[in-house]
């Protein structure tokens, strides 16, 4: 079955980017000229997703006003030969997709979020793409993804190998080689102890889901400690039913909820931009002779 539709969750506090997310959401937090929630819509797009749903919470009205026509800037720009490429650039983010917004009144976790867009899933598989993590790769990955979904008809997980010593951060997953890139996951740890870790491999800001995932969330219980429902866990409880495979996917990731990530994005995504990324590139080289 073809997946047409995505969520983004976009409700989180940004607290390891204040100040800056006190009053604009990570979200829309630049990498070069554009916000990073533009670029994750803008893989969906490219993977043939065609409906999005934006789950934020209070104060991020600014991520749908970027979504939505400007019309006093369009009229300002529209009809000016040097100010054409501009106003094709703002109009296009108003007409990526159909795009929606619902908000998640209490910060109850990634698992209530995505159960916040039952009713906008129905009984469809969907994506889930991170509102924190950019991904840049030619073949995007949310699309990668997809075909594991249509091949295999069960869940899948975007996965990479970070540093022993940051898989205590995300989670830690035992896979089995299945085809190629795409392994089958047997059990998952969220945020594991150093003796728990199962593997180097690691979700990262991409899954495709069976609409039966709502039902496991609703089974799982908050976390004691954090209040917050999981939806790791929920992962899980498919991976132990052999309902799960992990990609290996090709692209690179970009943590934009990391103060390091936010300025590799746009160290990197500048180098190649096509306006500005020889310039930069040469700024670059007398800038590390002065350190």
């Amino acid at each position: 079955m073809k997946i047409t539709k995505a969520i983004i969750p976009a409700a989180g506090l940004g607290t390891r980017v204040l100040p800056a997310s006190k009053s604009v959401p990570k979200e829309m937090l630049n990498i070069v000229d554009k916000p990073a929630i533009q670029y994750i819509v803008e893989e969906a797009v490219a993977a043939g997703i065609t409906d999005i749903l934006i789950i934020t919470n209070r104060g991020k009205g600014i991520i749908e006003d970027h979504f939505d026509h400007s019309f006093e800037l369009e009229a300002k720009l529209e009809g000016n030969p040097s100010k054409a490429e501009i106003y094709e650039s703002v109009k296009h983010c108003s007409n990526l997709a159909n795009i929606y917004f619902i908000r998640q009144k209490e910060t109850k976790g990634l698992g209530h979020a995505v159960c916040c867009a039952r009713s906008f899933v129905g009984n469809e598989p969907f994506a889930v793409m991170y509102g924190d993590d950019v991904i840049i790769s030619e073949d995007p990955v949310v699309g990668q993804l997809c075909r594991a979904y249509e091949k295999y008809g069960v869940g899948t997980v975007g996965v990479k190998e970070v540093p022993r010593k940051d898989v205590p951060k995300y989670c830690t997953l035992d896979v089995t080689p299945l085809d190629n890139n795409v392994m089958a996951v047997h059990n998952i740890i969220e945020k594991p102890s150093p003796e728990e870790i199962l593997s180097c491999y690691s979700i990262l800001g991409r899954v495709v889901l069976p609409p039966e995932i709502f039902d496991l969330i609703e089974q799982t219980p908050p976390d004691p400690k954090s209040g917050e429902v999981y939806l790791t866990d929920a992962m899980c409880a498919l991976a132990k039913e052999g309902k799960l495979t992990a990609v290996d996917f090709n692209g690179i990731r970009y943590d934009m909820g990391n103060k390091l990530g936010i300025m590799k994005a746009n160290c990197e995504v500048a180098l190649t931009h096509k306006e500005i990324g020889e310039d930069f590139k040469e700024y670059l080289k007398e800038l590390v002779k002065s350190f």
